[in-house]
């Protein structure tokens, strides 16, 4: 499976993909480190990417699409250390199937991991 990292969160992340036989890309490192993130759900998208943020806009651009895709690992919760955001991204991995992930949004914090599949429904 494929991933696209967003500038919130630490490009350490992609030797936890790597180690579980996935591919990962850093924003910063394909020169999107500037870009809004309409332009990186459009990569995504093309790319077939889960994005993994800590940005809650994501989740808000995809309700107001209602887009299937891509599919979201966001961090929420506070403040993590490189160490941290590793070891929840890979229990995430563990955890949560491939399929899943492409199709969802993957909410992760300290105590649990939510999962709400796409699309999302906006409330009136």
């Amino acid at each position: 499976m494929k991933f696209l990292l967003d500038m919130p969160v630490s490009p350490t992340l992609l030797e936890v993909l790597q180690a579980h036989q996935h591919i990962g890309v850093h924003a910063a490192h394909i020169g999107q480190q500037q870009a809004a993130d309409v332009e990186l759900l459009a990569i995504a998208q093309r790319e077939d990417r889960v994005i993994i943020t800590a940005d809650l806009d994501f989740p808000r651009l995809l309700a107001l699409s209602s887009e299937r895709g891509p599919g979201i690992i966001l961090f929420r919760g506070g403040n993590y250390s490189d160490q941290e955001m590793r070891e929840l991204l890979d229990r995430v991995l563990r955890e949560v199937p491939a399929e899943k992930l492409r199709q969802s949004v993957c909410v992760v914090d300290k105590k649990r991991v939510r999962i709400t599949p796409l699309p999302l429904i906006r409330s009136p």
